[in-house]
């Protein structure tokens, strides 16, 4: 049986606080006490202790092109149809007053339900299903 580990998820981003508020926002997460807004890194922890934690590290390059990987976070989860669409409207809502971008929503179809694409406020895009 393998040996099931713990881990982080990375951002490289050039306001790391500002970043990690902005993700503490869209997940209930805490952020790392005392730490200035020029500081070079952050992190946010789940306080449950389930989910991982996020950590940000300034980078001097830009993102460019799409991400290799992104987040899933899961607002709809459960709903179907017309429900689902307005939890996830209603989310991207909140989430655009943060400062998120709505890139594009996908509509339900015979095979998957609606979800939404976004991007947090240095462009990495991230999904609410």
């Amino acid at each position: 049986m393998a040996t099931l580990r713990e881990f982080q998820v990375t951002f490289d981003c050039a306001q790391p606080v500002h970043v990690a508020q902005f993700w503490c926002e869209v997940l209930g997460y805490g952020l790392a006490p005392d730490l200035d807004s020029d500081s070079p890194w952050a992190a946010c922890t789940d306080p449950t202790g389930v989910g991982p934690r996020l950590f940000f590290q300034r980078v001097p390059e830009g993102k460019v092109g799409k991400n290799k990987v992104h987040l899933d976070v899961r607002a709809g989860t459960g709903l179907v149809g017309a429900e689902r669409l307005a939890t996830l409207e209603s989310e991207q809502a909140r989430l655009q007053a943060l400062g998120a971008t709505h890139l594009y929503t996908l509509y339900a179809d015979e095979e998957n339900e609606s979800c939404v694409v976004m991007q947090d406020l240095e462009g990495n895009e991230f999904c609410l299903d």
